[in-house]
């Protein structure tokens, strides 16, 4: 079981921690934190991350960096879920195309949690760009 708390700090802002003991502080209005919507895009962008690097490693790709950023849209009424998210893929090294574009596949498909409950409402696309070393 997983377990996660957050505790009221002042204002908009609240300090959450999980099992690790990590803390992150979020702001509801995004003013001086990461709102909670903000820390689910980058828990995607993290989670695929994670997916393709294991996944490279195992096929033995020699990559030399793996960077993943995403661009959002939200619903325009509450609850205001994302509804479209592009997410970026950045592989440098002499990695094989097919190799990248298998792993961001797997991970789509198959391994990474965060985009199966955010596809649940948002349409998930990607773009790979890779920059040979």
């Amino acid at each position: 079981m997983i377990q996660a708390r957050v505790a009221w700090t002042q204002q908009s802002q609240f300090e959450g921690t999980a099992k690790s003991g990590v803390k992150v502080i979020m702001d509801g209005a995004s003013k001086t934190e990461n709102s909670p919507m903000e820390l689910v895009l980058i828990a995607l962008c993290g989670c695929t991350a994670s997916d393709v690097v294991s996944i490279l490693q195992k096929k033995r790709e020699p990559f030399t960096g793996v960077e993943v950023s995403a661009q959002a849209e939200k619903a325009p009424e509450p609850p205001r879920v994302y509804t479209d998210i592009k997410l970026f893929y950045r592989i440098s090294g002499n990695v094989s195309r097919k190799a990248v574009e298998d792993a961001v596949r797997l991970s789509e498909e198959k391994y990474c949690s965060v985009s199966a409950m955010l596809s649940k409402t948002a349409t998930i696309t990607y773009q790979i760009q890779l920059d040979s070393q």
